[in-house]
C-alpha cells in the first residue's frame, strides 16, 4: 500500500473527529478501505485483528453503524462485544473515567455512539486504548469516511474540483463533519439551510481556518435552488429526531419544506450526473411507523427526499450505507494494528 507509512502512523491513535486527522491520513483511510474492500468481495480477507477484543457502546440505536464495527471486526479476526443502553453502569453508577480505566484493560478498542461530544473524549483519555467516535451530538466522522469513499466511486474528477451541497437542517453532527471535512480536503462544500438550522459559528470557524490552507470554497445560504446549481451531489440529513417531542415536528417541518430534495431540486442542478447521498435511515414514503404518524399528523408523504428521487437512478445511499463497513474497517485496522 503505497500509504503505508501514514497508516502505521495511526496505530494506537483514537479517531474522535474527522478534522483530527491530516488530509494525507483521510486519504490514506480511504485507501485502506478500498484495500479491504476489494480484499472481503475476493474472499481474500487478511486477519489483521486476530486475537484482539473490541467494545462497542450504544447510548443511540443504529443500524450502519453497529452492523459494520461488527461485521467488520468479525471479519479482521475481533472479538466484539456490544453494549447497549442500560447495558454499563457508565454515566449512572459509575463515572465515565472509572468505566474508561475499567475497560481499557480488558479490551483493545472502543467504539461509542452516544450523546455529549466530551463523554467520548473522557473514554479516549482514561482508557489508554483507541476509542473511535461512532457519532455524538457534534460529529460524525465514520460517517464522512464513507461519503467520501462513496463520492471517490462516483466521480472521475479529483475531490478538490467536486462540488457537494447539503441541503436541509445543518445545525448537527453530520453538516458539521460534512462542512469541516470538505474544508480540510479543498472541496467546494455549499449548504443551504434556514437561518436558525445553519451551522454554529464555532463550526464555521474552524471550517474557514481549514479552507485558508486547501483553497477549499465554502458557501453557506438559505436558497436551496441557488445552492444546488452545477453541483455533483446532493446531501441531506433527517429533519426530526426520534427523541424530539412530536409537539415540535410541525414547525420544524413547515420550516424545512422548502429544503426537500425532490425532482424539482436535483432538476436544478442542471447536472445530468448529479448524485444524491443520505447518511440514513430516510424518511422518504409512508412504510414506516413514523412516516404513517407524519402522513396522519402533517399530510406530508415525505420529509426530506421524495420517493421519486430516493429510488431513482440519481440515488447512491445503498453505496454510501455499504460503504460505511469498508471506512470503519479501515479505522479499525489502522488504529489497532498499524497496516
Amino acid at each position: 500500500m503505497k500509504n503505508s507509512k501514514i497508516i502505521g502512523g495511526l496505530k494506537g491513535r483514537s479517531l474522535l473527529r474527522d478534522i483530527d486527522l491530516t488530509k494525507d491520513q483521510f486519504m490514506a483511510l480511504l485507501d485502506l478501505a478500498e484495500i479491504l474492500r476489494t480484499e472481503k468481495k475476493s474472499d481474500t480477507e487478511k486477519k489483521r485483528l486476530k486475537g484482539k477484543n473490541i467494545a462497542i457502546i450504544f447510548e443511540k440505536s443504529s443500524t450502519r453503524t453497529r452492523s459494520s464495527f461488527e461485521v467488520g471486526g468479525h471479519d479482521q479476526g475481533a472479538h466484539v462485544t456490544y453494549m447497549g443502553p442500560g447495558d454499563t453502569h457508565m454515566g449512572r453508577q459509575e463515572t465515565i473515567k472509572d468505566t474508561a480505566r475499567v475497560l481499557g484493560r480488558m479490551f483493545d478498542g472502543i467504539e461509542f455512539r452516544g450523546f455529549a461530544h466530551h463523554d467520548v473524549e473522557l473514554l479516549a483519555e482514561f482508557s489508554g486504548v483507541p476509542v473511535w467516535n461512532g457519532l455524538t451530538d457534534e460529529w460524525h466522522p465514520t460517517q464522512l469516511l464513507a461519503d467520501i469513499l462513496t463520492i471517490r466511486d462516483h466521480s472521475s474528477k479529483p475531490l478538490e474540483r467536486i462540488a457537494l451541497t447539503y441541503v436541509g437542517d445543518a445545525r448537527n453532527n453530520t453538516a458539521n463533519s460534512l462542512l469541516c471535512v470538505g474544508a480540510l480536503l479543498g472541496m467546494d462544500i455549499r449548504i443551504a439551510a434556514p437561518l436558525s438550522l445553519q451551522p454554529n459559528e464555532d463550526v464555521q470557524l474552524i471550517a474557514k481556518r481549514l479552507a485558508q490552507h486547501s483553497d477549499a470554497k465554502l458557501s453557506i445560504t438559505e436558497n436551496p435552488h441557488d445552492a444546488v446549481a452545477e453541483t455533483d451531489f446532493i446531501y441531506t440529513d433527517v429533519w426530526v429526531s426520534m427523541g424530539e417531542p412530536t409537539d415540535s415536528w410541525a414547525e420544524r417541518i413547515k420550516l424545512l419544506l422548502p429544503y426537500q430534495v425532490n425532482e424539482q431540486l436535483v432538476h436544478a442542478s442542471k447536472n445530468p450526473d448529479v448524485r444524491f447521498l443520505h447518511c440514513l435511515p430516510a424518511l422518504h414514503n409512508t412504510d414506516t411507523e413514523i412516516g404513517k404518524e407524519l402522513n396522519k399528523k402533517y399530510g406530508v408523504s415525505a420529509l426530506e427526499v421524495t420517493e421519486e428521487v430516493f429510488e431513482s437512478a440519481t440515488s447512491i445511499v445503498f453505496d454510501q450505507a455499504e460503504n460505511r463497513l469498508h471506512t470503519i474497517k479501515a479505522v479499525m485496522v489502522a488504529t489497532l494494528a498499524g497496516a
